[in-house]
């Protein structure tokens, strides 16, 4: 059973289906490939980056990488990050709601707009969180989820976002910083459809539902890591 399915059935259902859904969980944990975030905390910090901006203002990221309630999830908690909404890019405007995109025919992308504060956080540091908390290197998959609509993908709004994006995928490469090739694309940002309200926050309203402690929770602990990290190479 796909995600979709499952989020259909709690919806539907409620709490009586929580044990079958664990088991569910438990399921897809088995068929999963193996997580090559390995770098985690040890990525590099952009070499190329776009300077902090030196007034206060507000610029725009999307990204994709798998589940967008786990990315959303995580770009919350990050300082100068303002909003996170969850949505669709990248496909048939006339296709972007949940049932038509799950299909994997649509040609979206579960992705999340990222609206952040420029003069507080550079958007370098914002893909090497990205990068650092979703495996980049499995073409149209994340962990349990499988099919173009989670592929790993950035939607740049500048050439400077896409010069950026471009950089630091070549320096992750030839650095090594993971087993497998990465496989995240970079397009330009057409349109952006938020996802259905029931989709916003979804890991903050539903902390206890099995797919976030499974596969949300522990973006968020990798997200500490990297937090971490910047914190003692600033000291």
């Amino acid at each position: 059973m796909t995600r979709a399915a499952k989020v259909t059935v709690f919806l539907c259902l409620g709490s009586f289906l929580v044990a079958g859904l664990d088991l569910l969980t438990a399921c897809h944990v088995q068929a999963a490939p193996a997580d090559d975030t390995t770098a985690g905390a040890h990525l590099p910090a952009p070499a190329k980056d776009i300077a902090l901006a030196a007034a206060p203002g507000e610029a725009i990221a999307v990204f994709a990488g798998g589940c967008f309630w786990c990315t959303e999830a995580v770009f919350e908690e990050v300082d100068g990050v303002k909003e996170v909404v969850s949505g669709y890019t990248g496909g048939d405007p006339q296709r972007a709601d949940y049932k038509a995109v799950s299909t994997g025919a649509t040609g979206h992308a579960e992705s999340i707009r990222i609206t952040y504060d420029p003069s507080k956080v550079t958007y370098g540091r914002l893909l090497r969180i990205f990068f650092g908390t979703h495996d980049p290197t499995t073409k149209d998959r994340q962990g349990p989820d499988a099919g173009t609509q989670y592929r790993s993908a950035i939607f740049t709004t500048s050439d400077e976002q896409k010069a950026v994006s471009e950089a630091y995928i070549q320096q992750l490469a030839d650095a090594k910083a993971f087993s497998r090739p990465i496989t995240t694309t970079i397009q330009p940002l057409d349109k952006f459809f938020p996802a259905e309200e029931y989709h916003q926050d979804f890991v903050k309203n539903n902390p206890d539902y099995p797919y976030v402690q499974r596969w949300a929770k522990p973006k968020l602990k990798k997200l500490e890591k990297l937090l971490e990290e910047e914190r003692v190479n600033e000291e």
